[in-house]
């Protein structure tokens, strides 16, 4: 008798567990993407991959700091936050900490990875050295001109449809290097 309750609990057990690990994923009027596990409110249903648990160090490491523009909503920079309905939003071109010879002459192209593609009703904009270089537009790439020599650290925003910014990418620092006058000519 047992050994059939234990069995039957169990039995229960896994089916729960089952259960629970299939996950709706749908869009609300807003533009939101919500994850559930209520079959009945629609969605498409994603596979999820098994957890890896690593073992605590028991070091404790805060990320680093997005900063705020002012006079917009606060915006975490990894995505995934309900607010957020693209699986990247990332400056994939340049490369952090890359380096632009002179006869870049100063124009940077600036290619971002958005999946899925940019919605209709999205913009983004650019960011350099804090400040707005390029007005949102529904685009993910930009052509910065003119930059000055030295280090400058690049940066993109999603605007929603009502135009706050709704998600940053990870900071992206890039050097445009000086001509040297002290050269010697090829002879």
């Amino acid at each position: 008798m047992n050994k059939a309750v234990l069995t039957l609990v169990v039995g229960m057990g896994v089916s729960l567990v089952a259960q629970a690990q299939t996950i709706y994923r749908t869009t609300d009027a807003q533009g939101n993407v919500v994850f559930t596990d209520n079959p009945d409110r629609g969605g498409e249903q994603v596979e999820l991959a098994p957890v890896t648990v690593v073992p605590s160090t028991g070091e404790v490491r805060s990320g680093p700091a997005v900063p705020r523009v002012e006079g917009a909503a606060a915006a975490p920079a990894s995505p995934g936050q309900p607010f957020m309905p693209y699986d990247s939003f990332r400056i994939v071109s340049p490369t952090h900490e890359q380096a632009f010879p002179v006869g870049a002459a100063g124009n940077i192209t600036v290619d971002l990875g958005i999946e899925p593609g940019l919605r209709e009703d999205h913009r983004v904009r650019l960011l350099v050295d804090g400040q707005v270089s390029q007005s949102a537009m529904h685009t993910s790439a930009f052509m910065v001109p003119n930059m000055n020599p030295g280090e400058h650290v690049l940066q993109a925003e999603l605007l929603d449809a009502g135009g706050e910014v709704r998600h940053r990418t990870a900071p992206v620092t890039i050097y445009v290097l000086r001509a040297n006058v002290n050269r010697q000519p090829a002879g």
